[in-house]
Formats: structure tokens, C-alpha cells, sequence
């Protein structure tokens, strides 16, 4: 069964899109903060079909993005150290570093294997007791109790030469650095569905009161993005400022609860860089210091490391929401899928890969996008 199906129909989606159109007194600026969002919208031409009542703007939702240059490249100095098996999603390896990506280090020998879960690089490190094996954390709050699970499990077994390279983010802090900028333009946001999942969305009403903004939590097929965009836009007409769950068949405000107990056991907020943007304060997790011993960034003593972004690219101003992908000079010259000057470009969640894909030649006629 095509559980999907209903929320593709295309007779529900022009009945909202109707609604939307009639409902907007202005071109309401809203940020979609997830990269999958992203896509879906360009992918099914919604962002097109509501040009007149919408500007969607583009958050920095992709954890691949966010990654710091400098994580990048550290990931590629311990993947070239000889007794070294690096371990990463497949989507980690041709992301830009400094001077090159992880698949140039994998052509050139090293090992480096794409994993689809932690515990597969666990398991990697538990069949070579004489290698250290280091995985690649990345990732939004989606993707920590993953991670936290197999720390957890390495600790307990005192699996040893097993280490987490960690990078994640969180998105209430990012969300609260976007609204205290000074050119700021986002009148609401669309959170994401999968994030919410997990945390809920508690965390979110300290910021719409304090910002006066709506928040509703969305999922990511068609009619879930247009309802919370007809949801956000309501409260805008309305003059409300609160959050609202479009994504209840999967999200409650509370969230999961064991699986943020386990996450707060294992990982503390940090200050964290991101990728294009800078450093926001408590944006990030680390190890808490008694689980150093599976740091590798401690183990490899890489702390340190500052590296300066490429000028060309404006993946920053594009994460930020300030400029769109095509207003970069580099954009599908420079800088394509097969040869990316920034993560937004390579990433299957970067919005410079979105407009890529869906607004350049290779782009379907809107007719065609899921039968809207």
C-alpha cells in the first residue's frame, strides 16, 4: 500500500493552494528550515505555484551544508592516517574540504567505507580490534539518538578503538540567530517534521512568543508543506504568533522522551561554527568530558583546526536565506553536482542542488510536477 498517496493528491493540494491565494493580503516571506523541504517544494513546483502569495525562503536545514570547513578537513586527516577505517553516510564524501573530499582520499587508498548507521561502524571496529575505527557524526537532532545508542554501547562494552567524530546542530539556536540579524526578513517558519520527532516542539514556543512569529511543524510531502504554509500564513492574516503541529501523525509536543534521556546522558551544548554562517553560541553537541576517550576529535588532537571559506562560494548567504542560489556567479558554471565549490551544491538536501535539478534545463515543466 502507498501510504503516501493521499498526501500527493493533487485535488486536496489545489483545494489548499486555492485557500492560501485567497487568504494572502501580501507576499508573506517564510522560511522552510529543512533541506528536504527545500526540495519538495522546487521538486513539486509549489514554490512557483504560490509565487503571488509566498516568498519561500530557504533555511540552513542541511546538516551536510552546515558542516564546517574545517570538520571536513579534519575528517580527511584522520582518514589518511595508515590504521585508520573511517566511517561515514555516503553523503559526507564528496563534500568540498580546503583542498580536497573524503573520495578523493578513498581513490587514493585509504579506507573509508559508507555506512548506513552507526552501529555498522561498531560492528566495523569489533572485526578489527588492530584498526581504529572513527565515524563521521553529522546531523540535526534527527540523527543523535543514533549516534548516542552506539557511544552508549561502545562505553559499555569498552569498545576502544571506536570514536565519533562529532559535528551536530540544533535548529532552536540557528532559528534564533536567523530572527536577531539585523537584515532579518522571515515573517514565519515551517519546522521540520523529523526534528520534531524527536524533540517535540516545546522548545519552539519561547521563540514565537519572543520573536512574535508563527512556528508550524510540517512534514515534507506536498500537502503537508502547502497546510503549513496556509497554517503559518493564517496566523499571519490573523495577527497570531504561536505554534501550531501540521505534522501530528508523527510529531507530539513532548517528543521522544527516552530518546532525548539518552541523548542529554551522553552529549552537552557547545558554541558551534557552521558551515558559510559562523559561530552560534549552544548550536552544537559534544561528548560530555567523561566519554572523551571516544572523541576522536581529543584523540586525534585536531581541536584546534581554522580554516577560511572560498570566497566564489555563497553558500553562507544562501543558508541564511539572504540570496538564492542563482544569484551566485558561480551557480551551474563554476559550481555543479559533479564539480561543487560548496556543500549546498553536493548535498542531497542543499538548496544550490535543488535549484540545480528542478530550475535549470533538466528542470520538468510545472504541468508535470506531481500531477499538481
Amino acid at each position: 500500500m502507498d501510504y503516501s498517496a493521499k498526501y500527493r493528491d493533487a485535488a486536496a493540494i489545489k483545494q489548499v493552494i486555492h485557500a492560501i491565494r485567497s487568504l494572502s493580503t501580501r507576499k508573506w516571506p517564510i522560511m522552510e528550515i529543512c533541506g528536504g523541504q527545500t526540495h519538495a517544494l522546487l521538486k513539486y513546483g509549489i514554490d512557483e505555484l504560490l509565487a503571488d502569495a509566498v516568498e519561500l525562503i530557504h533555511g540552513p536545514g542541511c546538516p551536510v551544508c552546515v558542516t564546517p570547513l574545517e570538520m571536513i578537513d579534519k575528517a580527511i586527516l584522520i582518514a589518511a592516517q595508515p590504521d585508520v577505517i573511517f566511517c561515514s553516510f555516503g553523503d559526507m564524501l564528496r563534500v568540498p574540504g580546503s583542498a580536497q573530499d573524503l573520495l578523493a582520499v578513498k581513490a587514493a587508498g585509504q579506507d573509508i567505507r559508507i555506512v548506513y548507521s552507526p552501529m555498522d561502524a561498531l560492528n566495523i571496529a569489533q572485526k578489527n580490534p588492530d584498526k581504529r575505527v572513527v565515524f563521521f557524526a553529522v546531523g540535526f537532532e534527527t540523527t543523535v539518538p543514533a549516534i548516542a545508542m552506539t557511544v552508549y554501547r561502545a562505553v559499555r562494552e569498552n569498545i576502544r578503538n571506536f570514536s565519533v567524530l562529532v559535528s551536530h546542530v540544533l535548529v532552536p539556536p540557528a532559528m534564533q540567530a536567523l530572527l536577531s540579524a539585523p537584515d532579518c526578513r522571515i515573517r514565519g517558519f515551517l519546522a521540520a517534521g523529523h526534528v520534531c520527532a524527536v524533540m517535540g516542539f516545546h522548545e519552539y514556543i519561547p521563540i514565537a512568543q519572543k520573536f512574535n512569529i508563527p512556528i508550524v511543524v510540517t512534514g515534507f510531502e506536498p500537502l503537508d508543506l502547502v497546510q503549513g504554509i496556509y497554517l503559518c500564513i493564517k496566523q499571519l492574516e490573523e495577527g497570531r504568533f504561536g505554534v501550531e503541529n501540521q505534522y501530528a501523525r508523527s510529531v507530539t509536543e513532548q517528543g521522544n522522551i527516552p530518546a532525548q534521556s539518552l541523548m542529554s546522558q551522553l552529549f552537552a551544548p557547545v558554541d558551534r561554527k557552521w558551515r558559510g554562517i559562523g559561530v552560534i553560541p549552544a548550536s552544537g553537541l559534544q561528548l560530555k568530558p567523561q566519554y572523551s576517550s571516544w572523541d576522536a576529535e581529543k584523540l586525534f588532537t585536531l581541536e584546534n583546526m581554522q580554516v577560511n571559506e572560498p570566497e566564489i562560494c555563497i553558500s553562507g548567504l544562501v543558508l541564511q536565506g539572504l540570496k538564492k542560489p542563482p544569484q551566485c556567479p558561480a551557480f551551474a558554471q563554476q559550481c555543479t553536482p559533479e564539480h561543487p565549490l560548496g556543500a549546498t551544491m553536493v548535498s542531497a538536501e542543499g538548496a544550490c542542488a535543488a535549484y540545480y535539478h528542478y530550475r535549470t534545463n533538466q528542470s520538468v515543466p510545472l504541468s508535470d510536477k506531481a500531477h499538481v
